[in-house]
């Protein structure tokens, strides 16, 4: 690549990154916390694209030719760099096939991890420092990552004879059982891990995985273990539900706060 190319990628780059973090599309790659690092990023590489094409516009107004001109005495040569030895090559056009993955990341928002992955993944639920205090509101709203965790290490102690409501997709066993699942992370998509809650008590007839639900129900002292790495996932006793559109940040970023 010549430096025009650089500088074209450099930018490009930097565009989507700006444009992932001003926009929701930045909360399908990183957590939310991220995203003032993201678009300096994106800042620094557009002032680098810029600097290399001014650079390069001040270097050939002083030689008073382009970098890589050679005449290969017809006229021609424009495009070409010198190996040294007299003899013109062209950059391989190939190298724009970088710019590819640049335009896929503006153009196609991919889809947030869903059940797919949450039932082939055992969960992340891990016992947690404290607990925060709960407001007196009825019903108590918990994620799945809190309601998890004062099920499973506090034993409903917080939550024992209240009403919740909690949030989450919906994901089905093999043998069909439902589950309320939020993926969890760290840092980023990659390394998203699901928590989940095993529904019981009144729930739909009909659910289908991937889709938002939000349930109404008590703490219950059930439990089974994750067929994938044998974690604890407590059980929810549904009293009521409702499907519920897709959250604007579809992971949890609580479990390690």
């Amino acid at each position: 690549m010549n430096r025009q190319a650089q500088a074209a990628v450099l930018f490009l780059l930097g565009a989507a990154l700006l444009h992932a973090g001003f926009t929701n599309l930045y909360l399908r790659y990183v957590k939310a916390g991220l995203q003032p690092l993201l678009l300096l990023s994106g800042a620094v590489l557009i002032a680098a694209a810029l600097a290399t094409v001014w650079y390069e516009w001040r270097g050939r107004a002083r030689t008073g030719h382009g970098e890589g001109h050679v005449d290969d005495g017809h006229g021609h040569g424009e495009g070409h760099e010198d190996d040294g030895h007299g003899h013109a090559h062209r950059e391989p056009r190939v190298a724009w096939l970088l710019a590819l993955p640049l335009l896929a990341l503006i153009l196609v928002a991919p889809p947030a991890l869903g059940s797919y992955s949450a039932m082939r993944t055992g969960t992340a639920l891990q016992k947690p420092f404290g607990y925060n205090a709960l407001p007196a509101s009825n019903p108590l709203p918990l994620n799945v990552v809190d309601y998890a965790t004062r099920a499973v290490y506090d034993h409903g102690r917080s939550i024992g004879g209240r009403q919740v409501e909690v949030t989450g997709f919906v994901a089905l066993d093999q043998a069909g059982h439902p589950y309320l699942v939020r993926m969890a992370l760290n840092c980023c998509a990659a390394d998203a891990q699901p928590v989940k809650i095993a529904l019981t008590g009144t729930i739909p007839p009909v659910l289908q995985p991937d889709k938002w639900l939000q349930v109404k129900g008590s703490y219950t002292a059930r439990q089974t273990k994750d067929p994938v790495n044998g974690g604890p996932i407590p059980y929810l006793r549904v009293t009521s539900s409702k499907p519920v559109p897709t959250p604007k940040d579809p992971y949890d970023e609580s479990w390690n706060n």
